[in-house]
C-alpha cells in the first residue's frame, strides 16, 4: 500500500498561523480519506516550517474498494405490460449498465419495484486526489489572505510549488496554476537548489539534507543551543518561554543560536520593559541568575548555520541598544506628568465609538468596582474598598503615556509600574501606595485560562469590573460574540472574570455584576439599543457558556457532572465549583449511581403524568399512603431534607449527596413494591406528589437527570 505525501511550498507564512493551519490541514485530509473510503493503515503526520505546509499518509489502499448494490427503479406496474417490459424498465436498465432480462422485481413498503444489483467499481486513491485536493487546500481557514495570481484566489500568501506523491508517482493535481511534481526546496540561504523527492517515506530525510528540519526536531535543536550557549555564562540560565520557543520553531528551518549582550546600565529599567522589548519585539530569550535576576545578555535564534564571524551577533546587539535606549527615554519623559494627572488627557482616547471615552469607562469602572468591593467585604473577605477606588480612577491612564504608545503590550504593567514610583497623593501610606499598584499592575489578568489571575484581591475586583463594563457595554449594543467571531475578545474577557472568582473564591453572582455594570450604560446612547430583558437573557446564557467552558476544560470535570450543576445554578462560580467537585468525588459511588437511576426514573414519571393530566403543586397525603414502603420513605424525607440544607449551608456538599444515598434502599423498596401510574385518581396523585417532593428537594445540587449511569431507566 502506497504512502502518500502533500506538500504546498509558499513565501513566508507568518509563525502565529502555521500550527492552526498546519492542523486543520491534517483534519482536512483525514476527513477526506475517511470519506472517501481510502482510509491509510498507518498514521498521518504533519511536517510545517515557514515556508510549507506538509503531510505525510502512511498505507493508502490504491484504490476505492468496489461496491455491490441494490438501485430501485421504476415500480412493476410501470415497468412490465402484458408480461413484457416497457420504455420505462428499458430506460432504466440501460441506466444502471445491465441487461433488461437481468432486472429483478423487489417488495417495498410502497409496493413491488423493479430493481438491480451493481457493483460499482472503485476509483483510483491519485484520480480521487487530484479531483478533490484542490478544494480542501483552498479553502484553508487564515486570518489573513492574499491576492497574489488573480481575483478570486485567496491563500496566506503566494503559493510557489507543489508536491504530490503516491509512492514514486505524481498525483496529477493543479492549484493556483501549479502542476504537483517531486520537486521541492530547501532552506532559502543554506541550500537554494531544487530537490528532488524520491518516495514519501524519503521526505524528512531529503529536506534535513536540504538543511530544513521537522518542527519537533527543530524544538530540540533550539533548546539543546540555548542551554549550550548560556552555559558559557557561569551560574545563568535562560528564562523558560513556551509561546516564544514555539514561535522561533515556526520562523526557522535550520535554527543556531547566538548570545548577545547589552549595556549593564539598562538594568535599571524595570524588568518588564526589558523583556517585553527582547520577546515581543526582538524574539530574544532574556538569561538570568540562579534567583532569577535579569542579566545583561540575550539569545537569539538564527534561521542559519552560525555567526562565525559575529556580525549577526553585533548588528542584534545593536538594535537592542536602539530599542532600550527608547524605552529609558520614554520612561524619563513619562515622568513629567502623573497618572493622576492624566486621567483628563483619556477623554481624547476613544474606548468604543458609541460608548465613550476611557475617560468615561473609568468612571463607570470606579463605580462598579467599589460596589463590588462592598459586596466582597460584608462577604468576608479582607479587602480595602479605598485601595480598589483609587486604582480604579487611574487604571487606564497608562493608554496616554508613551511607554505605552511605543510597547502596546505593557499597558497595564506600566501603569502598575508607573504607580509604584510616582507620588500618587501626599498623605498616602507606603503600604496602599504598593496595593494600589499592584491592582493596576494585574488588572487584565488573566489573558486566557493558562495565565494567572490577580495575585491580590483587589486587583481581583479591579479586573471584574473593568471586563464587566467592557462586556455590558457590548451586549447592550447587541454586539454579542456568534461563532468564531469575536472581535473585542469578550469571551476571553469573561473567561477572566470566571476564573478570578474562582481563584479567589469571591461571593459574587454573575448577574448581579452584569445588571449593575449595565446601569452604568442607563444614560448612553446603548440603552437605546438593546433591552434590559434581552440583555439580561443573552449574558446569562453567555457567561453559563464560559462558566461550562472553566469547569470542563480549566477544571477537567467531567461534561454531564458540569451539566448537572449548571443546571441548578449557573450564576454562583464558587458554589458551581464545589458542588461540580462533590458531585464528581462521590458520582463512582453504588449508592449515588442509583439514586440519580431512581431521580430519573422520577422525572419521567412526572413528565408522562404531565403530558396526561396538569400537575399543579400537590402535597403529598400521608393519611392517604397505602403501602408500607410509601409510607417509609415519606417519613425519612423531612429529617433527609434538614440534614441535606444544613450541610449545605455550610457548603459540604459531598456530605450532602452522601446523606441523599443513603435514601437508596427505602426507595428501592419503593419502586419495588409500589406502582405509580394506578387507576385510582387520588392514589395516583399522592403518589405523583410524594415523587414530586422528591425530586424538588434532593435536586438542589444537581440535576441527577444529567449524570450519565449505566443502570436501566423504566417508568412504572
Amino acid at each position: 500500500m502506497p504512502d502518500f505525501l502533500l506538500e504546498i511550498g509558499c513565501e513566508e507564512i507568518p509563525a502565529r498561523m502555521i500550527d492552526a493551519a498546519a492542523q486543520e490541514l491534517h483534519e482536512r485530509l483525514q476527513a477526506l480519506l475517511q470519506r472517501e473510503r481510502l482510509a491509510p493503515t498507518g498514521e498521518i503526520s504533519h511536517l510545517d516550517t515557514p515556508r510549507r505546509l506538509a503531510v505525510l499518509a502512511s498505507g493508502l489502499p490504491i484504490s476505492q474498494p468496489d461496491i455491490t448494490e441494490q438501485v430501485n427503479g421504476p415500480s412493476a406496474q410501470i415497468a412490465y405490460k402484458d408480461g413484457q417490459p416497457t420504455p420505462a424498465a428499458h430506460a432504466f436498465a440501460k441506466k444502471v449498465g445491465v441487461d433488461v432480462g437481468r432486472l429483478e422485481k423487489v417488495s417495498t413498503p410502497k409496493g413491488e419495484y423493479l430493481a438491480a444489483t451493481i457493483t460499482r467499481k472503485g476509483r483510483s486513491a491519485s484520480e480521487i486526489l487530484a479531483e478533490t485536493l484542490p478544494k480542501e487546500i483552498s479553502t484553508l481557514y487564515w486570518p489573513k489572505n492574499m491576492y497574489w495570481r488573480k481575483r478570486g484566489e485567496l491563500f496566506v500568501r503566494p503559493v510557489r510549488w507543489l508536491v504530490a506523491m503516491l509512492d514514486e508517482e505524481v498525483v496529477p493535481l493543479a492549484l493556483f496554476g501549479i502542476a504537483a511534481g517531486k520537486t521541492t526546496r530547501g532552506h532559502r540561504i543554506i541550500s537554494r537548489e531544487a530537490v528532488t523527492i524520491s518516495k514519501p517515506s524519503a521526505y524528512v530525510e531529503t529536506l534535513r539534507g536540504a538543511k530544513v528540519l521537522a518542527a519537533p526536531e527543530r524544538e530540540h535543536v533550539i533548546r539543546k543551543a540555548l542551554d549550550a550557549a548560556t552555559r558559557t555564562i557561569p551560574g545563568a540560565r535562560w528564562r523558560e518561554d513556551k509561546p516564544l520557543v514555539s514561535t522561533v520553531v515556526n520562523l526557522t528551518e535550520f535554527p543556531s543560536v547566538i548570545l548577545g549582550s547589552f549595556d549593564p546600565e539598562f538594568l535599571d529599567l524595570p524588568e518588564e520593559v526589558l523583556v517585553t522589548v527582547m520577546r515581543d519585539h526582538q524574539k530574544y530569550f532574556a538569561i538570568e541568575d540562579a534567583d532569577g535576576k535579569l542579566l545583561p545578555h540575550f539569545l537569539a535564534v538564527l534561521n542559519t548555520v552560525g555567526d562565525s564571524d559575529g556580525l549577526i551577533r553585533h548588528g542584534n546587539e545593536r538594535v537592542l541598544r536602539a530599542r532600550f535606549n527608547d524605552a529609558r527615554f520614554f520612561w524619563k519623559t513619562d515622568q513629567k506628568q502623573t497618572l493622576r494627572q492624566r486621567v483628563d488627557l483619556l477623554r481624547n482616547v476613544t474606548f468604543q465609538k458609541d460608548l465613550g471615552s476611557y475617560y468615561d469607562k473609568t468612571l463607570r469602572v470606579q463605580h462598579l468596582a467599589s460596589s463590588l468591593s462592598e459586596t466582597v467585604k460584608q462577604n468576608g473577605i479582607a479587602i480595602r474598598p479605598g485601595v480598589v477606588h483609587k486604582a480604579a480612577l487611574l487604571a487606564k491612564a497608562d493608554l496616554t503615556t508613551e511607554l505605552v504608545k511605543e510597547f502596546t503590550e505593557l499597558q497595564g504593567i506600566v501603569g502598575g509600574l508607573y504607580a509604584r514610583v510616582q507620588q500618587l497623593d501626599d498623605d498616602l501610606r507606603p503600604d496602599v501606595q504598593l496595593a494600589i499598584s499592584h491592582a493596576i499592575y494585574d488588572h487584565y489578568k488573566p489573558e486566557s485560562m493558562e495565565d494567572a489571575a490577580p495575585a491580590t484581591v483587589e486587583g481581583a475586583v479591579l479586573s471584574i469590573a473593568d471586563k464587566a463594563d467592557s462586556i455590558a457595554g457590548m451586549f447592550a449594543l447587541g454586539l454579542i460574540p456568534s461563532g468564531s467571531k469575536d472581535p473585542f475578545a469578550l469571551r476571553r474577557q469573561a473567561n477572566g472574570i470566571v476564573k478570578t472568582i474562582a481563584e479567589h473564591k469571591l461571593q459574587l453572582r454573575l448577574s448581579e455584576i452584569m445588571a449593575d455594570a449595565r446601569i452604568r450604560y442607563n444614560r448612553s446612547e446603548a440603552e437605546k439599543k438593546f433591552s434590559n430583558v434581552v440583555y439580561a437573557q443573552s449574558v446569562r446564557a453567555f457567561f453559563r457558556e464560559r462558566l461550562e467552558f472553566y469547569l470542563k476544560d480549566a477544571r477537567g470535570y467531567a461534561y454531564d457532572v458540569v451539566s448537572a450543576v449548571l443546571a441548578v445554578d449557573a450564576d454562583d462560580v464558587v458554589d458551581a465549583a464545589a458542588r461540580a467537585e462533590a458531585v464528581s468525588k462521590v458520582r463512582g459511588s453504588v449508592d449515588f449511581e442509583s439514586i440519580s437511576i431512581a431521580l430519573k426514573r422520577m422525572k419521567n414519571i412526572l413528565r408522562q403524568a404531565s403530558e396526561k393530566t396538569k400537575l399543579i403543586a400537590m402535597r403529598v397525603d400521608v393519611a392517604g399512603l397505602q403501602e408500607e414502603s410509601e409510607k417509609e420513605l415519606t417519613a425519612l424525607i423531612p429529617p433527609t431534607v434538614l440534614a441535606v440544607e444544613k450541610l449545605g449551608a455550610a457548603h459540604d456538599y459531598e456530605g450532602a449527596l452522601l446523606e441523599i444515598a443513603k435514601l437508596r434502599p427505602p426507595i428501592d423498596r419503593f419502586f419495588d413494591k409500589v406502582m405509580v401510574m394506578v387507576d385510582d385518581d387520588n392514589l395516583r396523585a399522592n403518589r405523583l406528589a410524594l415523587l414530586q417532593l422528591l425530586v424538588k428537594e434532593f435536586s438542589t445540587i444537581a440535576d441527577f437527570s444529567e449524570i450519565v449511569t449505566e443502570g436501566k431507566e423504566s417508568t412504572k
